[in-house]
C-alpha cells in the first residue's frame, strides 16, 4: 500500500512540474535606450546618452540598467543575448527567474527609434505581435501574448503622438508597467484604448532606471496585489534616489 501511496504522489509531482513547465509566465520589457541627440532629453554624459552603444548606455549596459542590474540579480538568471534581432533592436536578452517559471525578454531599442518603441510597447500591450522566443526546454511567447509589458526609457509622447493597433484582440488581463516621466498622464490616453492594467506608473519627473521594475517583479512573481506591487516599486526608489517614501508613493502609482 505504501508503494502504491509513493508512486501516486510521484506521478501526481511529476505531473503538476510538467503541467507548470508547459506553462510558463512571461514579461517582456521595452528599452528606449537613452539618447541625447535623438530625444528631448536633459543631456546626460555622452558616454551614458549614446542611444546606438548599448554597453554604456544609462538604461542597459550603465550600473543601474536593466542588462546590469538584471545580471547581478541574484533571483534571475542569464539565459542569452541575441543581438541585433531587429535593425533597430540592438540586443535581445532572456533572463530566467530562480525560483519560478517566469522569463523575462528585455529589448535594447537604439535611442532614435524611441517612437518604434512606443508603438511596440503600446501593440503589445493590446495583444498583439506575439515574439517566439525558444530554449533548450521551452517555446516561449513574448511580445502580446507576455503577461507583463513594461516599458522603460524618455516619455517620447511629451514630444510626439504615436498610431497604431492598439485595440486589443481578446479580454486577456495583460499588466502594464511604464517607467517614464509622467507616464500616467501621457499614457493613458492609449493604454485606455488597448485595455491595459497599469500597475505601475509615474505622476512626475523620474529617473527611469532599473530596481524599480526589479522590485516590483518581485511582489509580481509572488502573486501580489498591484497594491503591494506598487508600494515595493515606491521602496526601490526611494532606497536608491533618497526622495523619501512618501514622495516615491506619489510618484509611482498604480491604477487609474
Amino acid at each position: 500500500m505504501k508503494k502504491v501511496v509513493v508512486l501516486l504522489i510521484c506521478i501526481i509531482s511529476c505531473f503538476c512540474f510538467s503541467q507548470s513547465n508547459s506553462n510558463p509566465k512571461t514579461i517582456h520589457v521595452f528599452v528606449a535606450l537613452c539618447d541625447n541627440v535623438n530625444q528631448g532629453i536633459v543631456p546626460v554624459p555622452a558616454k551614458l546618452g549614446n542611444g546606438q552603444d548599448p554597453k554604456n548606455n544609462l538604461y542597459w549596459g550603465a550600473m543601474y540598467g536593466v542588462k546590469s542590474y538584471f545580471k547581478r540579480s541574484k533571483d534571475w538568471v542569464f539565459v542569452s543575448l541575441l543581438a541585433k534581432p531587429k535593425s533597430y533592436i540592438l540586443e535581445r536578452l532572456l533572463f530566467k527567474h530562480k525560483t519560478t517559471n517566469t522569463y523575462l525578454l528585455a529589448d535594447a531599442y537604439d535611442g532614435k527609434f524611441i517612437k518604434n518603441t512606443t508603438i511596440d510597447f503600446l501593440e503589445a500591450s493590446a495583444g498583439r505581435n506575439t515574439i517566439i522566443v525558444e530554449t533548450e526546454t521551452n517555446k516561449l511567447q513574448f511580445g502580446g501574448t507576455s503577461n507583463v509589458i513594461a516599458y522603460i526609457g524618455h516619455d517620447g509622447l511629451m514630444e510626439f503622438d504615436v498610431s497604431g493597433a492598439f485595440k486589443p484582440i481578446d479580454a486577456k488581463k495583460r499588466d502594464a508597467i511604464i517607467l517614464a516621466c509622467v507616464s500616467k498622464s501621457y499614457f493613458k490616453p492609449y493604454l485606455e484604448q488597448t485595455k491595459a492594467n497599469p500597475l505601475v506608473w509615474s505622476t512626475g519627473l523620474m529617473s527611469p532606471e532599473a530596481y524599480t521594475l526589479k522590485w516590483a517583479l518581485d511582489g509580481w512573481v509572488l502573486n501580489e496585489t498591484d497594491v503591494q506591487i506598487r508600494e515595493r516599486a515606491a521602496k526601490a526608489y526611494h532606497h536608491y534616489q533618497k526622495c523619501g517614501i512618501k514622495g516615491a508613493k506619489g510618484l509611482l502609482v498604480t491604477g487609474w
